[in-house]
């Protein structure tokens, strides 16, 4: 600043206080001067700049109120646009690329409802299903020309139209649902029909079926278990007795993954896990005796048929396993001095969590089975190996022997003739 000008301002600095007391509340405004520019002007300029500051400033209040105004109205558009956003994906779920049963992310609503992809899955399911029937005609087809009977050839083109008219009908519900022209409760309602008319058609091919009984003897047949559902599986009509040594066999081939499931399960009251196998998730194939566990030294999901058999006695609960005629492990200490109790369900297919049900989908067996016989004794390693090798000479169970008529079928699982010792002799 010029040097009259700074003095000026000093002097004032220094009166401030004297004027302020003489003439009441003052006020400084400081307001920057050119070199050249004149003091008493530049305070004129001043007061006119401030009454510009105040309606520059009302200004910006008006123009802040707005954009608040505005910004309210698209918060509002956004919590609408969200909304509709996540009802269009909820109706478009079908659209998107599943990754199986286990995806996360979808379960049942609130109305208990099956969701979408539950649907989806029941949908696969039956398809699955109608392929195996489509199996089993074929088979009594082959069984027709061998045999020519007019009233079998009549049956099986009546069975083949049905199964013909159930494929349009599940393809026209998978049309329906990917166009979300079905609700969830007339879902419910046609997956009710579909699997009535299935449940129909399974009988009246097992009827079929019985035709070829006499043309082979009556333990050569295996269950088809081709699902992993909750609701397929075969029931042994007897039950044990009480039991302090068993041995079981069976003839089993599957290739699911991860693990096959559980074979057989035998529950008695108060105790579920009285005798199971069992192969779960990526565990190894168990036996549970009383809730007591082994591991045994199966490889067998190979999509191959392989014979099996376990050996059991209380007496320090001493174990052998056998895979395809040759023991594969040992132990014991397995349930000691705990005979088998008697009076209990014996169930091919699925794993019991109370006395005769309560079946979990992801422990259901998957594969074939045949030949599953038991006995109350310790076999020997020859007559383990003679089962194994289909000889003559083999022996059935004493306590259960494999034939058709000691085993009811329920849910779709199949029934037809065993060809794994045909293969082998």
């Amino acid at each position: 600043l010029p040097l009259p000008l700074l003095l000026l301002l000093l002097l004032g600095s220094a009166l401030g206080p004297a004027l302020g007391q003489g003439l009441g509340q003052t006020r400084f405004i400081c307001t920057s001067v050119p070199l050249d520019g004149d003091v008493c002007a530049a305070s004129a300029l001043g007061t006119g700049s401030a009454e510009e500051l105040k309606g520059t400033v009302l200004q910006l209040r008006e123009t802040v109120l707005q954009q608040k105004e505005t910004i309210m109205n698209q918060k509002e558009t956004i919590r609408e646009l969200t909304a509709k956003l996540g009802r269009c994906e909820s109706q478009s779920v079908l659209e998107l690329p599943g990754e199986g049963k286990g995806r996360k992310g979808f379960s049942k609503n609130t109305m208990g409802d099956l969701s979408r992809p539950a649907a989806a899955e029941t949908l696969s399911q039956l398809g699955q299903t109608l392929q195996s029937l489509k199996t089993r005609l074929e088979n009594l087809e082959q069984f027709s020309r061998m045999n020519s009977s007019s009233q079998t050839n009549n049956l099986k083109d009546i069975l083949q139209n049905k199964i013909d008219d159930l494929e349009k009908q599940v393809l026209s519900r998978v049309n329906s649902l990917e166009e979300g022209k079905l609700s969830p409760r007339n879902e419910s309602e046609e997956r009710g029909k579909i699997e009535s008319t299935l449940t129909s058609l399974h009988q009246r091919i097992s009827d079929l079926e019985k035709g070829q009984k006499d043309n082979r003897p009556p333990d050569r047949f295996q269950l088809t278990f081709p699902l992993r559902t909750n609701y397929m599986y075969a029931k042994v009509k007897k039950s044990l007795p009480e039991m302090y040594a068993f041995s079981i066999c069976m003839w089993i081939k599957s290739s699911a993954s991860p693990g096959m499931g559980t074979p057989f399960s035998y529950a008695v009251p108060g105790q579920a896990n009285e005798l199971v196998l069992i192969e779960w998730g990526n565990n190894p194939m168990e036996i549970l005796i009383n809730d007591k566990v082994a591991k045994l030294p199966f490889a067998i999901n190979d999509g191959k048929w392989h014979h099996i058999c376990v050996t059991w006695t209380t007496r320090d609960g001493v174990w052998e396993a056998y895979q395809d005629g040759t023991q594969t492990g040992n132990g014991e200490n397995l349930a000691p001095y705990h005979p088998i109790k008697p009076q209990g369900v014996l169930v091919l297919g699925q794993e019991q969590d109370t006395l005769g049900g309560g079946f979990d989908a992801t422990q259901a067996f998957v594969g074939e089975l045949a030949h599953f016989n038991v006995w109350d004794r310790k076999l020997s390693p020859g007559e383990v190996y003679g089962l194994a090798t289909c000889s003559s000479k083999a022996l059935a169970g004493n306590v259960i022997a494999w034939a058709e008529a000691n085993i009811d079928i329920y849910g779709g699982a199949t029934k037809w003739t065993f060809e794994a010792c045909r293969q082998l002799n």
